[in-house]
């Protein structure tokens, strides 16, 4: 076929975009309408429903006034570190050691990656009992002699969201160790073979040339769980409801109980906005360095 008989661009493959425009009207209408649409409203003072009286940016002076919602960030960054840090950790370490072909292998990522088909409302339910102070590890161990022994978190304002994360990590680590897994399984062999003739240690051949192979994993990686971060609800709404007092809240339940508890609309905008702008700031980084810091060749 010549050049000039040959379909233009925006012709190329026209049955898949056809097929393709409901689902992006759903994106902009459902997706972007709906964002606009907070985002719009939190400059508001509506309380049961919405209505377009503008009272400027006195909902977010407000939001950033209110005790309870700093409690909710510090909780968050808290949650947020530890998740992001233990993950990765023991993520990679246990797919370090899976990659070591070892025997039951299969039966090992299964019971890792397990308690990741459990939802969170089960995950934290099973978390309560067993950090129940009087039937849970802290009655037990006492029961075996140790009567000194303390182990309440979610009873101590000062570690509850510790204990939280205990819970949050016990169910996404395994995820985590697949995708590493995952990551580990797709490096050459003959880099392993390489750094073993030039008597590389272990240590250093992951720390300076396999991990640095592993970026797009790690990029990838550090998006779900960051995502997993800033909508964390159930787990806590679960475990402690917020408590001790609000001890343990997280700006997710700030936003759901202002909006169909307070009847405040106007803050609960104000506050899901700002829990946007937390996610714009995990998502631009990892978009520009999956696509616009690449090198044009």
């Amino acid at each position: 076929m010549s050049k000039s008989e040959r379909p233009s661009r925006l012709f190329r493959n026209l049955n898949a975009k056809v097929a393709s425009i409901p689902m992006i009207l759903t994106a902009l209408v459902v997706f972007v309408g709906g964002t606009a649409w907070t985002v719009l409203y939190s400059f508001t003072n509506s309380k049961l429903l919405p209505r377009l009286n503008f009272v400027g940016l006195d909902q977010y002076y407000r939001l950033w006034a209110t005790p309870r919602w700093l409690i909710s960030i510090e909780n968050l960054l808290i949650y947020g570190v530890i998740s992001l840090v233990f993950s990765l950790v023991i993520g990679f370490i246990l797919a370090a050691l899976l990659d070591q072909k070892i025997r039951f292998e299969d039966t090992f990522r299964t019971i890792f990656l397990y308690p990741f088909a459990l939802s969170f409302i089960v995950t934290g339910l099973v978390w309560q009992w067993l950090l129940n102070p009087d039937f849970g590890i802290q009655g037990v161990i006492r029961r075996l002699g140790w009567t000194s022994f303390d182990f309440d978190p979610l009873y101590n304002s000062s570690i509850v969201i510790y204990g939280i994360s205990i819970a949050a990590l016990w169910q996404g680590t395994g995820l985590i160790m697949c995708l590493m897994l995952a990551g580990l399984r797709g490096i050459d062999e003959d880099i392993w073979k390489a750094a073993r003739v030039d008597g590389i240690p272990m240590w250093k051949t992951y720390l300076f040339i396999i991990i640095p192979m592993m970026r797009p994993v790690f990029i990838t990686t550090l998006v779900i769980i960051a995502s997993g971060i800033v909508k964390v609800y159930d787990l806590v709404v679960a475990q402690t409801s917020g408590g001790p007092g609000i001890a343990s809240e997280v700006p997710a339940k700030y936003v759901y109980d202002y909006m169909f508890f307070a009847q405040n609309l106007g803050q609960g905008f104000a506050a899901s906005t700002m829990m946007l702008l937390s996610v714009m700031i995990v998502i631009v980084p990892w978009a520009y360095l999956e696509f616009g810091g690449r090198k044009r060749v």
